[in-house]
Order: C-alpha cells, then structure tokens, then sequence
C-alpha cells in the first residue's frame, strides 16, 4: 500500500516468523532490506539477538532498545530469535508489541508459533511460507519414531536430572518434543483430524511451564495420544 506522495505505508510493525534461528533472522533481513531500504552489512540500526531462553530481563533490553531513536537511518530493526520465550517475557513485550515507535519494526523468530500467549498472538502479523518444512528437534523425531518401549526408555532419560541445571535441560527438551509434534500437526494439511491433540498439547505445554510439574507424567500422556503415522 502507497501514500498519496508515493512512499511506501506499511501498516505493520512487529512480526512473528516460525522458523529456525538463522533461517528467520535471514527472512527477517530480507524483508528489512527489501521493504524499507535498509542497508544489511554493519548498519547499526538492524539488532540481532539470540537466545535459547527469553527471559523478562531480555524483553526489558529490548523494550530499552526500541524506545531509542535509529542511529542514522530513518528505521530500525530488531529481530529476536528464540528457542522459548517465558510467558512472563510476552506479558512484558505486549505493549512494545502493540505500539511500537513509529520508527521500530520488531521480529520474533520461534521454532513454533504453539507457544505464544494469544494476546502476544493478536498484536502480531505472521512472515511465514505456508509451505515451509515444519521445524522439529531431534528429540522430537526420535520420540515420534520410537515404539513403545524406546519412547520409555527416552523419557525416563529426559527425567532423570540429578541437579537444577540437568532438570531445566531436560523440561526444554520435553517442551521442544511437544512443540515439534505440534508444528508436524499444524502443518500436516489435516488440522480438523488433529483437533483433539492439538488441545491436549496446549493443555500439555500450560502444564510443563510449571517447574513443578511431573515431566515424566506428561511425556507419557503425550505418548498415548500422539498418532503413530504423525511423522
């Protein structure tokens, strides 16, 4: 869409691009170079971070960083890409999100879109090729393609932290397992057939961003209604 005088208007500010780390902070520069102009190679004005967890510290620097005015050029970007971001993180970003400065284009990149709260889901416009390979872990391909015994024998793996750290590793991995059988659903063209797992995976993943909750429990329930020919 154009203004009157010719330049270009461009209704959105902050997107969301469901795709691996590098492959959407490529997408992401490609549609800042493409749509305002911008100059890639050493412009400070084009920010890139990566981080496995986004944390409300996190959100709070880019909140920082978008309120101040672009360096040299008329725009600035800035283009985040997570593994997952803490629910606390998206409460704090949905102003941001909402009301950017006028100046500031915003870009999220997450390996699935599963896990982003609806009222960040509502303030942001989706970049994504329909028709993009979904983007699973390898935890998730080994837990699709094991049969019964195997997928114990991984999940009593994946619960078997001995300290902090361990135990924190390993509910990401059961949050990347259950993100990745989600996006293969989403993207299987068969939404309707898969209704009624994608419920019990939203139930699921509510479930695992408590630090109290049984691990183990719900890799075995996923286990149990988890299609065989998903994958």
């Amino acid at each position: 869409m154009k203004r009157l005088d010719g330049t270009r208007h461009l209704r959105h500010h902050a997107f969301v691009i469901e795709a691996s780390a590098e492959e959407g902070i490529g997408a992401a520069r490609t549609w800042v170079e493409k749509e305002l102009g911008m100059t890639l190679k050493g412009n400070p004005d084009i920010s890139i971070s990566r981080h496995g967890l986004f944390s409300v510290e996190d959100a709070r620097g880019v909140y920082e960083s978008a309120m101040q005015a672009p360096f040299r050029g008329e725009h600035k970007a800035i283009i985040i890409a997570a593994n997952r971001v803490y629910h606390e993180a998206q409460n704090a970003l949905l102003k941001l999100f909402e009301e950017p400065p006028r100046e500031t284009y915003l870009f999220l990149v997450l390996p699935t879109l599963g896990s982003l709260l609806p009222t960040l889901r509502s303030r942001v416009h989706v970049l994504n090729d329909g028709h993009r390979k979904p983007i699973i872990s390898e935890s998730a391909e080994e837990f699709l393609k094991a049969n019964k015994e195997k997928r114990g024998v991984l999940i009593k793996k994946i619960t078997s932290g001995n300290d902090e750290k361990e135990r924190r590793q390993n509910r990401e991995e059961a949050i990347a397992i259950v993100n990745g059988i989600e996006s293969l659903a989403y993207q299987s063209g068969k939404k309707a057939l898969y209704r009624d797992l994608l419920k019990e995976i939203q139930t699921l993943r509510g479930y695992l961003h408590d630090r109290s909750a049984p691990v183990k429990m719900i890799l075995e329930h996923l286990s149990l209604v988890t299609p065989k020919n998903l994958l």
